[in-house]
């Protein structure tokens, strides 16, 4: 049996070095789908080297899309601001990042039928330390997983994140399909379950889970992100600039209201909404970031 860790890759070198070290345990291969395109249909440059990572080269498999999805539509005369081109819009998005994850499966024409397949976001890793997977009976795993912002130490305490997924192999239809599942798991009576893509009974919610790092970047890269993420429509809207982003950060808040429905954009971002964050005790980091404390100096947010 082995362990498959895949990610979809914009531009995150720093977390994908602490993703090998973190998981080098665990994992027998780690797989990342990067694209020529970002999620808003800029094109760019390949940005991931595995050559950066000598020690790991040989369990990595890079695999580029250099195509679009066919069904693509053109929004070159839409307007942000109609409420149908914003629904277009986001779809080529979601489209966009379909492609990418679901790319990763053409690799697993080797895979064991009992080998498991982890997926994350680039800025989600899995805790791992405590699951055995040869015991498991479980069809679905979700990973109750901490929400940090801006630096390793700096924590979102009102939001659980349920980022990473897994499954074995045999259970994996797409890894979209993976990714989708609800993070709840389902009494037997609920008849819904059995026909449902994202609602399962055997599924296992794994607390303490790991750690969603998002935006452990400088304020330049934060911006280019969300222009240039799922949600790029929404952020191009917020007048939130590189200036504001600094401001943020030194003042250890977010303008992003995790808990405000989606569909409402104006609340959920907003530079006025000022969600606090909180420094966390750093022994509760990973073993491997809290050990090297010292190398990644930069990236914590030390006392004031």
């Amino acid at each position: 049996m082995k362990i498959f860790d895949c990610i979809t890759y914009f531009d995150e070198p720093l977390l994908f070095e602490l993703r090998l070290n973190i998981l080098d345990k665990y994992v027998d291969e780690f797989i990342v789908s990067e694209a020529l395109y970002t999620h808003s249909g800029k094109q760019k440059k390949i940005n991931f080297n595995k050559e950066l990572y000598p020690k790991f080269k040989n369990r990595i498999t890079h695999i580029i899309i250099e195509n679009e999805p066919e069904d693509i539509i053109s929004t070159n005369q839409m307007d942000q601001d109609d409420a149908f081109d914003q629904m277009i819009i986001r779809n080529n998005a979601i489209k966009r990042i379909e492609l990418q994850r679901n790319a990763i499966g053409k690799i697993f024409e080797r895979a064991n039928y009992n080998d498991w397949i982890i997926y994350s976001d680039s800025d989600e890793i899995p805790n791992l330390k405590n699951i055995n997977f040869n015991n498991l009976k479980d069809k679905y795993l979700t990973f109750k997983q901490g929400m940090f912002y801006y630096k390793f130490n700096l924590t979102l305490p009102t939001i659980d994140w349920y980022g990473s997924k897994a499954c074995r192999f045999k259970d994996l239809k797409t890894i979209s399909e993976l990714r989708y599942i609800k993070s709840k798991k389902y009494n037997w009576w609920r008849i819904d379950a059995f026909f449902k893509k994202n609602k399962f009974i055997n599924l296992k919610i794994i607390k303490n889970g790991g750690w969603h790092f998002t935006n452990i970047k400088t304020p330049n890269e934060i911006y280019v992100k969300h222009s240039n993420d799922e949600h790029h429509d929404e952020f191009d809207r917020t007048g939130i600039d590189i200036d504001s982003i600094k401001y943020m950060i030194n003042n250890r808040y977010i303008a992003y209201d995790h808990n405000i429905d989606k569909k409402n954009w104006k609340k959920k971002w907003n530079k006025n909404n000022k969600i606090k964050l909180s420094v966390i005790e750093n022994f509760k980091l990973p073993k491997y970031l809290f050990d090297n404390m010292t190398k990644y100096s930069n990236w914590f947010d030390f006392d004031k």
